[in-house]
């Protein structure tokens, strides 16, 4: 009961944080296929942590067969092995020219039609396809890069959201960075390229990538997402080692976190010691990490190493009091 109530609290903090970040700014960003790509993450997730699909689907409250089929429509056509059905659709209709209705239904034959018209559906509401007329009289042409650049507003912060990606997951793969992306080729590649010239990152021996540091300028207009990223990801892994096995020789001391709230007003004898705290926590550890990696530079890097991932955040609300005359 106690661990249900802690999951559906999570739950619905993170259903918050993707709502505020689905229209910051003015901007609705599409969600249309969120529930379906929390559902076969999720699977995927339990699947890594050798979870059987019949626990999985017990969990989810589903019969195994009908667990099963859902993953796979979710995870690949049924017309394209390997490939999702959103992925194949959405590569089918960027030839150029309009595609009709029939057309596409002719080409992934041995996929649901229901399943296929609510992809089609979801790329049209999310901004990926424009959709001329409706019914069996309806035709589709993917939106151009062009197009997408002008409904969406801006790529800026694209390079360093790629970025942060790489120095949390690296090494890592061309082929893993498309699917944590869902950018086409030619952008990651150009991505990937700009990355490497200006020296953010490099290639491993096995055509991986890695990036051995990571500084995201305090207050930039661009890059805020990857800080954002960043930031969340942090918190997550932590919690995720605590929850995990105790590894040995790990301690309290260096695995977990605290909170700290404080009550302060105007006049208050603590009030400027509590509001720099955040100035003070970033100017410690920026002076720190750059003694850290003058030593790195200096010395021959072993076989084996850990790091260290320390995270610090702080908030201002402003609260009624609850006393009453």
């Amino acid at each position: 009961m106690t661990r249900q109530i802690l999951i559906d609290n999570i739950v619905r903090q993170t259903t918050i944080l993707i709502a505020q970040l689905a229209t910051s700014g003015g901007v609705r960003s599409p969600l249309a296929q969120i529930a379906d790509r929390v559902f076969l993450d999720l699977a995927r997730e339990l699947e890594e942590q050798g979870i059987s699909r019949k626990v999985s689907a017990d969990m989810f409250g589903m019969a195994l067969r009908s667990y099963r089929r859902r993953v796979r429509q979710l995870g690949e056509s049924s017309t394209d092995r390997g490939r999702s059905l959103w992925e194949v659709v959405l590569e089918f209709l960027s030839r150029g020219n309009l595609v009709t209705r029939d057309e596409v239904l002719a080409r992934f034959n041995r996929d649901e039609e229901a399943l296929l018209k609510g992809v089609l559906n979801d790329l049209c509401e999310s901004g990926l396809v424009f959709r001329l007329s409706s019914g069996k009289n309806a035709a589709y042409r993917a939106a151009t890069p062009d197009e997408l650049a002008s409904l969406r507003g801006r790529t800026d912060g694209l390079l360093e959201l790629v970025w942060v990606l790489i120095y949390r997951e690296g090494p890592i793969d061309r082929a893993s960075l498309a699917q944590r992306t869902s950018l086409k080729p030619d952008v990651l590649h150009a991505c990937l390229a700009e990355l490497e010239r200006i020296g953010r990152i490099e290639v491993t021996a096995d055509g991986s990538y890695q990036s051995q540091r990571l500084v995201l300028p305090l207050g930039g207009s661009a890059g805020w997402e990857a800080a954002f990223f960043d930031h969340f990801q942090a918190v997550v892994k932590t919690m995720c080692r605590r929850l995990g096995p105790k590894e040995e020789g790990a301690s309290d001391a260096e695995n977990g976190g605290s909170t700290y709230t404080y009550s302060i007003w105007a006049g208050h004898p603590h009030e400027e010691e509590v509001r720099g705290l955040l100035r003070e926590f970033r100017e410690r550890h920026s002076a720190l990490r750059q003694r850290v990696r003058t030593y790195n530079e200096r010395a021959p890097e072993p076989a084996n190493y850990e790091r260290v991932t320390f995270y610090g955040g702080m908030c201002l609300t402003t609260e009624e009091s609850d006393e009453t005359e």
